[in-house]
């Protein structure tokens, strides 16, 4: 994509009550544009990271077996009064409709999906499944803060599992830690992010987070660097401070930020609907259920919050808009050539051919923040080439246009 053409542009500064980082420096890259307190528009260049992000959840959740579907965004009211959750959730919008009837914007997706599975679950033999969707979801959040921390609106990955027993929902439940710990770690926050036991409510003991360590975190944890696990402040009462796991009682407190969490609902909302099928034996069987939730637009604040510097944002290569900022001073015949044979290659490049100032340029590239940033100029072919610097260090390293080919053009 050539820079000039790009519909936003880069802004120096960001209103002064914006005061989370991932906030300030995707406003100021052009990827998100603040609409009002909790809702934010992502704009082109931020609507090709949070796509990043769907696909790498998108492999991760089929890898197991998900099943991709797509539920509406309005709930009929019947709904959530049968699961006793229509004047229970405090988050819930409810939006009037005329004639006395009122629906509900989901939050969350188990009044619609269990009724659907109701239809297509007709045996022991149809289990264990499990569907899952991209979907905007809805909260009237009291506190919505922290920039794509914490949203009116925003996408959710969710998953729901059917199962026959309690050993079924135990297994896969184990399966789906595992994928989440590749998403994260595929996303550039796994080092960081942590498996922390949560309170299970009334159908298991516990329930997990994943949470990623960060000083905007809104939440506390402490980590059994013994295990590599964590607990929130609940289980920490519960536990009398020491670790599920392994007993160990030197936790470290951290703050940290929840970007993922699994629950094992048990018959919570399958009852209400009489989701049962007859098991091998020919008893009948109320299904067992779980359910895992990831924030498309928390995961990708949480990785600016993790991975930026003093001059913007430094995007892992798995999620960065652009695998190569291609920048030209005065060098315009080279550079082209240099941009078609990349982008013939597959290799996605953000091309600066906007004839403004080298340092408003550097300035652009260091807060877009895209992983490798080649730029041609006089000084760099006389030189023998291109200048390539990786936007995560600070040294710089003149190289030829067949080494380019062979360090970013991937066979």
């Amino acid at each position: 994509m050539r820079q000039s053409k790009i519909f936003t542009k880069t802004e120096k500064n960001v209103a002064a009550e914006e005061i989370s980082r991932n906030a300030q420096l995707l406003i100021q890259a052009g990827m998100i544009d603040k609409l009002m307190a909790g809702v934010f528009t992502l704009l082109p260049l931020g609507l090709k990271v949070c796509k990043k992000i769907e696909k790498i959840i998108r492999e991760e959740i089929n890898a197991i077996g998900g099943q991709e579907l797509f539920m509406p965004t309005l709930n009929p009211k019947e709904n959530w009064v049968k699961t006793g959750r229509w004047d229970s959730v405090d988050d819930l919008f409810k939006l009037p409709v005329g004639e006395g009837k009122e629906l509900a914007l989901a939050p969350t997706h188990e009044e619609i999906v269990v009724p659907i599975a109701k239809k297509f679950i007709n045996s022991y033999k149809d289990l264990p499944v499990s569907v899952y969707h991209f979907q905007n979801k809805f909260r009237n959040e009291k506190r919505a803060k922290s920039g794509l921390l914490r949203g009116r609106e925003f996408i959710m990955k969710d998953l729901y599992s059917f199962h026959l027993n309690q050993e079924s929902l135990d297994e896969f439940y184990e399966t789906v830690k595992k994928a989440y710990e590749k998403i994260f770690q595929r996303a550039g926050i796994g080092e960081k992010t942590y498996l922390t036991y949560a309170g299970g409510g009334s159908f298991s003991k516990y329930s997990h987070e994943f949470q990623c360590l960060a000083d905007a975190g809104e939440d506390l944890i402490y980590i059994c660097e013994k295990c590599r696990v964590a607990v929130n402040k609940e289980i920490l009462a519960d536990q009398q401070n020491k670790c599920p796991e392994c007993g160990n009682e030197n936790l470290v407190e951290k703050k940290a930020i929840e970007v993922g969490n699994i629950f094992k609902l048990g018959t919570k909302f399958s009852a209400p609907f009489d989701l049962a099928v007859m098991d091998a034996n020919g008893n009948r069987q109320t299904l067992v259920m779980g359910c895992y939730g990831i924030g498309l637009q928390r995961l990708m604040g949480t990785v600016v919050e993790i991975h930026h510097d003093e001059k913007g944002i430094i995007w892992p290569e798995s999620v960065a808009p652009f695998g190569v900022h291609l920048i030209s001073l005065g060098q315009n015949e080279v550079a082209e050539k240099i941009y078609a044979e990349l982008e013939a290659s597959g290799v996605e490049v953000l091309f600066d051919d906007r004839e403004v100032s080298a340092g408003e340029k550097f300035a652009d590239a260091d807060l877009i923040g895209v992983p490798i940033r080649l730029v041609v100029s006089k000084k760099s072919l006389e030189q023998g080439g291109v200048e390539l610097k990786l936007r995560k260090e600070k040294e710089s390293a003149v190289i030829s246009l067949e080494e380019v080919k062979k360090r970013i053009i991937k066979k």
